[in-house]
């Protein structure tokens, strides 16, 4: 790695930018997002602090029963980053068309995880760490996105990263390497059971 890409690297990380209580305040957040799409409640969405008021692009994955059950996110910031941990969150509980949306019986049982993410930008396919970054590929009008866990939960090596963020897009495996664009990011993780992360 070049001394301008180790640079470049560091500068995508965001580790521990998120305090114990603020990740708590977000995880609780998002189960009353959930939630208040049954009750019929509106949610008040004023950021508590200035540091949840910033603007950042976020994921909300949820799990049932150990199983992905809806992921949903902002890649580039459109509110302040309390709001899109809320919106998120529901859509990830409803609107991912992979799957149905949750019922109100497996809503108290989702585990949450959250994914705050840094600003996009370019990079070298070899400069790719996994687990650091999470990637963007895009060619016309096609675009694929993977977060930062995703290869490290498979197992993946930086080439099939690259390929599965490829065919995420609907791009042959290879398009990485026959001029689509690699954007990278890196993402505070965190959820319940895994908190301090």
């Amino acid at each position: 790695m070049s001394p301008q890409s180790e640079a470049e690297a560091t500068e995508l990380a965001t580790s521990n930018e998120y305090s114990l209580e603020e990740r708590a305040i977000l995880l609780q957040l998002a189960h009353r997002a959930i939630a208040s799409s049954f009750d019929g409640i509106r949610l008040d969405l004023t950021p508590p602090s200035k540091h949840l008021a910033e603007m950042r692009g976020a994921f909300t994955t949820l799990h049932l029963n150990g199983k992905l059950r809806g992921c949903i996110g902002y890649v580039v910031p459109t509110h302040s980053l309390y709001r899109s941990v809320a919106e998120t969150a529901q859509a990830a509980a409803f609107d991912d068309p992979r799957f149905l949306p949750v019922t109100a019986e497996e809503a108290p049982s989702l585990e949450i995880e959250i994914s705050v993410l840094s600003p996009l930008r370019t990079i070298d396919p070899k400069d790719v760490v996994l687990g650091k970054h999470g990637l963007i590929i895009s060619k016309c009008s096609r675009r694929g996105l993977l977060l930062p866990q995703v290869p490290v939960e498979w197992g993946w090596d930086r080439e099939t990263f690259l390929a599965q963020t490829c065919q995420k897009a609907g791009l042959p495996p290879d398009a990485w390497r026959q001029g689509a664009e690699i954007q990278a990011f890196a993402a505070e993780v965190f959820g319940e059971g895994r908190v301090e992360r």
